[in-house]
């Protein structure tokens, strides 16, 4: 890749609208580096390379035997041993859920609508506190494995209270969230016409506190159900507020649910396929048609394959590995398993050779002669096909001019020392403990293994003065002991809310279902597993 001279990338950086005058400086000096070649759309390694951070952006990218020119007072960080990665993108979430976890381990999807999504009892029973300490903690989940940008469909707005707590958890946690608040019908007095307001009102907040790293975007998931005056109403809402993104679920098949398909979006006049400035991603995708693949590639949308909870509720991916050339990696429900973009890069890659060798082996009886997906693929769908999803050419790569998004993993970790290629070494052998620092938007959120604060957060909700800290600095160094001040009160924020929560949920009965569901498509009891010798099955 060729080297942007200093100079150059002064150029660039100031056309951006940064100014390179008192502008903070990092250089990440001697690491190995995931590049990204545009010619072949695939990584680019660079060893014993060094990177330069001006600000928010990647200033520049050289060797480290070089002499190239760094600002005055750059800070310098020797990253000897150690793999910088892009920050990971995951492209469909509900952040707001983080205080029912454990609790529904072994969900059905029929189930999780009825217990945990925004139709349940929690638009009744969550309170704004709830939302927003659910918010951060979750976010921070995210941070602490290196997944730096988050699409959230947020349908935990069930209030105009409840909707500013959720937004003000997002910006706090200094996540680079994408934040989708959904148009819906809810059953507690709060209209579309009062969320359409709120959306508005949101907006103009947001923009009045400069915020940049959190943009605002809208979920709708009743394209197939409203009318077409309140499907007109949403779609110009977005348009009018040059939303980063519009999300919606796409399931279909034999669910009730998530009809919202890029077939069903395309037939409307004008198509909102082909007539939207931003873009659209469809969650799942579970049930697509070959139409829908085709008007994907027409119209560069994506969707977002989900796999673990594609896996854990029964959604399934039947043909989802057909288009993953229009495809992108999320991880949808972080309160039934982990953040962690990295476990399901690995649990997509390898359940997609399973499915694909059995092709060959199972069905024609014939040996495979190669492996049909590689650890550059995958690494790519939680890289760059989700900045490519967002139509953001800046995320996903670090390459000059990139947002200086950076994941930072351990080289000499135990189960990570000896590794030649660093693209396999993150997709088959690390786990979030590796990942020592994470930058977002050129700020440090995670630092030497510990999570580190958005500088002057308050954190409200009534939090007490030993949660807050007495500011003393033991250390003498304030921006530490204010990080840890804002992360001991977001955990007792959010330990509150989990215990709260958790026993309202406790009480409620686990619905069973049978006959015929609302679709008409009856309900089947797959086969219970026994794992326990004798009469008992270890359920």
């Amino acid at each position: 890749m060729r080297r942007l001279p200093l100079s150059l990338a002064a150029i660039t950086l100031v056309s951006l609208g940064i100014p390179l005058i008192n502008a903070a400086s990092t250089l990440l000096q001697g690491g190995t580096i995931i590049s990204f070649d545009e010619t072949f759309q695939t990584p680019l390694i660079l060893r014993n390379h060094s990177l330069l951070v001006i600000d928010d952006r990647i200033a520049s990218i050289f060797p480290s035997s070089s002499s190239s020119r760094v600002p005055p007072n750059t800070t310098t960080i020797d990253v000897t041993g150690k793999i910088l990665s892009p920050g990971f993108i995951d492209t469909h979430r509900h952040g707001w859920q983080t205080a029912f976890r454990t609790i529904a381990s072994n969900t059905t999807l029929f189930e999780y609508a009825v217990l945990y999504g925004s139709t349940s009892q929690a638009q009744h029973l969550f309170t704004p506190s709830d939302v927003y300490f659910g918010q951060f903690a979750g976010m921070l989940e995210s941070l602490n494995a290196g997944v730096t940008s988050i699409v959230d469909h947020a349908h935990g707005t069930f209030s105009r209270e409840i909707s500013g707590a959720y937004l003000n958890g997002t910006v706090d946690s200094g996540a680079r969230v994408f934040w989708c608040y959904e148009i819906q019908d809810l059953q507690n007095g709060f209209s579309v016409n009062d969320q359409i307001e709120d959306f508005k009102e949101l907006k103009n907040q947001l923009a009045s506190r400069g915020e940049t790293v959190t943009t605002l975007g809208l979920a709708y998931d009743s394209f197939s159900s409203s009318s077409l005056d309140e499907i007109q109403t949403v779609m110009e809402l977005a348009r009018e507020s040059n939303i980063s993104v519009l999300t919606t679920h796409y399931v279909a098949g034999p669910w009730i649910f998530g009809l919202n398909s890029p077939t069903l979006l395309h037939s409307f006049q004008p198509s909102f396929l082909n007539n939207t400035p931003f873009p659209i991603i469809f969650a799942h995708g579970s049930f697509m048609t070959a139409q829908d693949a085709i008007l994907l590639r027409q119209t560069n949308q994506y969707i977002s394959t989900t796999p673990e909870s594609e896996m854990h509720y029964g959604h399934t991916h039947p043909h989802s590995f057909l288009i993953q050339d229009q495809a992108s990696l999320g991880i949808d429900t972080h309160f039934t398993f982990s953040a962690d973009m990295v476990t399901q890069a690995r649990l997509w890659l390898q359940s997609t050779r399973l499915f694909l060798f059995s092709q060959v082996l199972v069905q024609d009886w014939e040996i495979p002669q190669s492996n049909p997906m590689s650890v550059n693929q995958v690494f790519h769908l939680i890289t760059r096909s989700g900045a490519l999803a967002l139509r953001r050419n800046d995320l996903g790569v670090l390459v000059e001019g990139a947002k200086a998004d950076i994941v930072l993993f351990d080289g000499d970790s135990p189960n990570m020392l000896g590794w030649e290629d660093p693209v396999a070494a993150i997709i088959l052998h690390s786990n979030v403990g590796d990942v020592t620092d994470v930058m977002v938007d050129g700020e440090w959120r995670k630092r030497e293994g510990e999570l580190v604060a958005k500088e002057g957060v308050i954190v409200p909700f009534g939090t007490t003065s030993s949660d807050q800290g007495d500011g003393d600095d033991a250390d003498g160094d304030g921006d530490d002991a204010e990080s840890e001040t804002i992360m001991r009160a977001v955990r007792t924020g959010f330990l509150d809310s989990a215990k709260r929560i958790q026993g309202l949920w406790a009480q409620m009965p686990i619905p069973e279902f049978s006959g015929i569901s609302a679709s008409g498509v009856p309900f089947g009891m797959p086969r219970r597993e026994d794992v326990v010798r004798g009469e008992q099955d270890g359920y």
